[in-house]
C-alpha cells in the first residue's frame, strides 16, 4: 500500500528541492522515511548520490556506503589539520592532511563528487561524528571551496536516532572523546552553526504513523522513546507475557537480542521438521563482497519450514517482513503458503545489485554502474530474527524476547516493529531497568525546531537560494581561475597542431573579457529580484542563460575537438585530464544555466521545484550534436593511424648555430622571427594569430631570457607591472589586469610575470 504524502514529507522534500540548507529528516517506526528516500530520488532536480554507513544499509537503501565512495581508511578520523604525535602513533586514526596524502581519491570517485549537489545519507543513526566530518573534508577538498561546509553540497541525514546506534570501540573513543561529546552524527563540527546563527541543519520530524493505529500502544512506544516510561506502561506489556507458547506451532516469528540465540532458535525449530533438507545456491558475479550479502548465501529449507521474505515484490505479491510456510520443494522449485491466508507462491529469485556512481565520459552524467550482483531466492528461516535485522520490518503478531536488551532503543525497536498490541507475546518481561533511550539522543531531539516556524524559515531559507542559484550560475571566475591553472601547467608544451594551444588561449580570454560583463548582468538580476519585477527578471534570466550558453557551448566544442587530437597522441595523458576537467567544468556551468530559470519561477510562484527534464534533455542533445561535429572532424582530418607525440621538438643537428626551430614549433617559432627583427603585430599577421597569442608565446622566451623585453614594453610600463608583481607575488593575471584598471593586456601581464620570474623579483 502506498504511504500517502504528509504535510511534514513535502516541506522536507521544499527544503531539499528549494534551498541549500542541509535537512535531518527524521520520524518514529513506520512514519514513511523510506517512501520519502524512494520519491525524493525519482522527482528532485538536484543531481544526487544515495550512501549508507554499512553495506546492508547501502543495499537496501539502493546507494553505496560511504567508505566506497570516499576511500576511506579503517580507523577513526581525527578533525584537525595534523593530530597530535601521541595520537598519530596509536595507528588507527587519520587527520586532513593524512587522508589527503595518504589516501587520496581515484579520479573516478572524484569525478562523481565533483558532479554531486545533494548528498543522500540513510540510516543515520549509525553514522559517527568523525565519518560526517570526514566526508565534509574531502568535499571541501574536491569541490574547491573551502569557505562552505561540504565544498557548497547540500545533505540530506535520514534516520531515526532511538534506532541502532554508531559503534565506536573503547579504544578509539578514548581519543575522539577529545574532540567530540558522543559518537552521534549530530555533534559532528561541520553541523555546529555559525556565531550568526547561519550554518547547522534543519531538523524535521515526519510525524504521522503509518505503522500503528492503536492509540494507546502508539503512546507506549512514544514514551520508550523520549525517557518516560511508567510503571503503567510497563505493566500494561507485561499483561502480554506468555510463555508457555510454542513459537513454531503459532507460525509466528520470534525477535530476540543476539545471533546466536536466532540462529539456536531457527536450526532447533528446522531439525524438529521431518523429511530431507534441500540447500539452495546463491549466484554472485561481479563485485559483491560477503559484508554486503543480504542473505546467508546458502538457504537450507525443509517441507514445513517457516520463512520470511526479504524484500518487497513489485507485484505486491509479498512484502519485506510477510512470513510464509515452505510447502513443496522440487529441484529448484520452492512453493509456500503465505501465513494469512494459505496463498501459495511458487519463489523466484530475485537480484541484489552492487552499484557505484560514475560520469559518463563522453555526455558528463552521473550515472549508476552496476558491478556486481547477489541473485537468490528472496526469503529466510523466520522462526527468529535479531532485533537489529528487523528494522524496517512490520509484523501482525511476533513474539518478543528482549530481556537481556543490552543497547539503547534495542526494546523500543522490537515492539515498534507490531501493527498494535493485540499481536505483542513476551517470551520475558520486559525489565524497566532495559527501556532507557541514549540520553544524549533525547537531549538532542528536544531541541529541534518547533513545527510551527518551519514554514517561515523555508520562505526565508528559499529567498537565500534564488539569490545563491543567481549569483553563482552567472559567476565566471571559477571556471577563468581552473582555465588559467591548466593554461599555466602547460604553458611550456607546444603540438604540430597550433589549435590545441589556442584553444586555452582563447578559453581564457573569452571569460576574462565577460567576467565585467557578468558581474553587471548579476547585479542586474539582483536589482530585479530585490523589485520582485519577476516577468521582468525571468526575461532578463532567458536572454542571459541562452547568450552565456551558446558562448560556453562554443568552447566545449573546441575542448572535445582538441582532446580528440590529443587522444590519438601519445605522451598527452596528463593534458587530456586537465582539458577533461575543464570540460566538466563547463558542462556543470551549462547545466546550472539551463535549470536557472526554472528553480527561480517555481520558487517566485510557491510552486515545487522538480526535475525539469526539457532541460536535461536540451543540454544532453546539444552535446551529443557537438560530439558527432567533432566525431567528422575528427574522421576528416585526423583518420585513425598509427600514434605519435604530436609534440614539436628540436631535432639535434638540425637548424643553424642558434639552433632554428622546426616549422610548427608555434613558440619557438614566434620567438624566432622576433629575433630576426619583426613586430608583435607582423608576427601575428605573418601566422594568421592573434597579437595576443603572439604576447603568450613570447611569455616563456622571456622566462628563459631568450627574449629582451625592453624591445616591447616601455621602461615606465615594465617597471610598473613588476613593482605590483613585487608586492603581490600571489596576485593571478585576472587580479592584475583589473588593478590596472585594463590598461595592459593579459598577454603583456604574463610577459612581465616572466621577466620578474628570470629576474628573480
Amino acid at each position: 500500500m502506498e504511504i500517502e504524502v504528509t504535510e511534514m514529507a513535502t516541506t522536507a522534500a521544499a527544503f531539499v528541492n528549494s534551498t541549500d540548507r542541509h535537512v535531518f529528516l527524521t520520524g518514529k517506526a513506520g512514519t514513511g522515511k523510506t517512501t520519502f528516500l524512494r520519491q525524493l530520488a525519482e522527482r528532485t532536480h538536484k543531481r544526487y548520490v544515495i550512501l549508507a554507513p554499512t553495506g546492508i544499509a547501502a543495499l537496501n537503501a539502493k546507494g553505496v556506503t560511504l567508505h566506497s565512495q570516499f576511500l576511506f581508511p579503517l580507523g577513526s578520523f581525527i578533525p584537525e589539520r595534523n593530530a597530535p604525535e601521541e595520537v598519530n602513533a596509536l595507528g588507527s586514526f587519520w587527520d586532513r592532511d593524512n587522508l589527503t596524502r595518504k589516501h587520496p581519491l581515484n579520479g573516478m570517485r572524484r569525478n562523481v563528487l565533483r558532479e554531486v549537489d545533494l548528498l543522500i545519507i540513510d540510516e543515520v543513526s549509525m553514522l559517527r561524528a568523525d565519518l560526517l566530518d570526514a566526508v565534509d573534508h574531502r568535499m571541501r577538498w574536491v569541490k574547491g571551496r573551502y569557505d562552505r561546509s561540504f565544498g557548497g553540497a547540500q545533505v540530506l541525514l535520514i534516520g531515526d536516532l532511538y534506532q541502532l546506534p554508531p559503534v565506536v570501540k573503547d579504544h578509539e573513543w578514548s581519543v575522539l572523546k577529545r574532540y567530540y561529546k558522543s559518537p552521534h552524527f549530530f555533534e559532528a563540527h561541520v553541523l555546529r552553526p555559525y556565531s550568526d546563527g547561519s550554518g547547522g541543519f534543519v531538523h524535521i520530524e515526519l510525524d504521522k504513523i503509518f505503522r500503528q493505529q492503536d492509540e494507546r500502544f502508539i503512546r507506549i512506544l512514544n514514551n520508550f522513546r523520549n525517557n518516560t516510561v511508567t510503571a503503567e506502561d510497563v505493566a500494561a506489556l507485561n499483561q502480554h507475557y506468555r510463555p508457555e507458547v510454542r513459537k513454531e506451532d503459532e507460525g509466528i516469528i520470534t525477535l530476540t537480542t543476539h545471533n546466536h540465540k536466532a540462529d539456536e532458535l531457527n536450526r532447533r525449530a528446522l531439525d524438529r521438521l521431518p523429511g530431507p533438507s534441500s540447500t539452495f545456491e546463491a549466484e554472485v558475479d561481479g563485485e559483491f563482497p560477503e559484508s554486503m550479502f543480504p542473505l546467508n548465501p546458502s538457504l537450507e529449507l525443509r517441507v514445513g519450514a517457516q520463512v520470511m521474505f526479504t524484500r518487497n515484490d513489485p507485484e505486491r505479491s509479498y512484502f519485506n517482513g510477510k512470513l510464509a510456510q515452505v510447502t513443496r520443494i522440487e529441484k529448484e522449485s520452492i512453493e509456500v503458503a503465505m501465513h494469512d491466508g494459505g496463498t501459495p507462491y511458487v519463489l523466484k529469485k530475485e537480484r541484489w545489485e552492487n552499484k557505484r556512481y560514475k560520469v559518463l565520459d563522453d555526455t558528463k552524467e552521473l550515472m549508476e554502474d552496476i558491478i556486481g550482483v547477489f541473485d537468490h531466492y528472496p526469503v529466510k528461516l523466520a522462526w527468529a530474527i535479531t532485533v537489529h535485522k528487523s528494522q524496517g520490518l512490520t509484523f501482525d503478531k511476533a513474539i518478543i524476547d528482549v530481556g537481556q536488551a543490552f543497547a539503547p532503543g534495542q526494546v523500543y525497536v522490537a515492539l515498534s516493529r507490531l501493527r498494535s498490541l493485540d499481536g505483542l507475546i513476551l517470551r520475558t518481561p520486559i525489565n524497566p531497568g532495559v527501556v532507557s533511550s541514549d540520553a544524549e539522543v533525547v537531549a538532542f531531539t528536544a531541541r529541534k525546531e518547533d513545527a510551527s516556524v518551519l514554514p517561515d524559515l523555508l520562505k526565508d531559507q528559499q529567498q537565500g537560494y534564488v539569490r545563491e542559484v543567481l549569483s553563482t550560475t552567472f559567476h565566471l571566475d571559477p571556471l577563468l581561475k581552473l582555465a588559467e591553472r591548466v593554461f599555466k601547467a602547460h604553458e611550456n608544451t607546444f603540438f604540430a597542431d597550433t589549435a590545441i594551444r589556442q584553444g586555452l588561449v582563447d578559453l581564457v580570454e573569452e571569460l576574462n573579457r565577460e567576467s565585467e560583463n557578468t558581474l553587471k548582468f548579476r547585479g542586474q538580476l539582483m536589482r530585479l529580484l530585490a523589485a520582485r519585477t519577476d516577468a521582468e527578471l525571468l526575461n532578463r534570466l532567458e536572454k542571459g542563460g541562452a547568450y552565456y550558453s551558446d558562448l560556453l557551448l562554443a568552447r566545449v566544442k573546441d575542448l572535445l575537438r582538441n582532446k580528440a587530437v590529443l587522444e590519438r597522441l601519445t605522451g598527452t595523458k596528463a593534458y587530456r585530464e586537465d582539458l577533461d576537467d575543464l570540460d566538466s567544468a563547463l558542462m556543470r556551468k551549462l547545466a546550472a544555466i539551463g535549470k536557472a530559470g526554472h528553480i527561480t519561477q517555481c520558487i517566485l510562484n510557491n510552486k515545487e521545484v522538480t526535475r525539469h527534464e526539457g532541460v536535461e534533455k536540451r543540454l544532453h542533445d546539444k552535446r551529443q550534436a557537438v560530439l558527432e561535429q567533432v566525431a567528422a572532424y575528427m574522421a576528416e582530418h585526423h583518420p585513425v593511424g598509427k600514434g605519435k607525440s604530436g609534440r614539436v621538438r628540436k631535432k639535434r643537428g638540425e637548424g643553424g648555430p642558434e639552433g632554428k626551430p622546426q616549422k610548427g614549433d608555434s613558440y619557438k617559432l614566434s620567438c624566432t622571427l622576433f629575433a630576426e627583427g619583426l613586430s608583435l603585430e607582423a608576427i601575428a599577421e605573418k601566422r594568421g594569430l592573434t597579437k595576443t597569442t603572439i604576447e603568450s608565446h613570447m611569455a616563456p622566451g622571456i622566462r628563459s631570457g631568450e627574449v629582451d623585453i625592453t624591445r616591447i614594453l616601455p621602461k615606465e610600463d615594465l617597471e610598473r607591472m613588476a613593482a605590483r608583481i613585487a608586492e603581490e607575488p600571489e596576485a593571478n593575471t585576472k587580479a592584475l589586469h583589473t588593478h590596472f584598471n585594463g590598461a595592459y593586456s593579459y598577454g603583456q601581464i604574463r610577459m612581465v610575470q616572466a621577466w620578474s620570474e628570470h629576474k628573480g623579483v
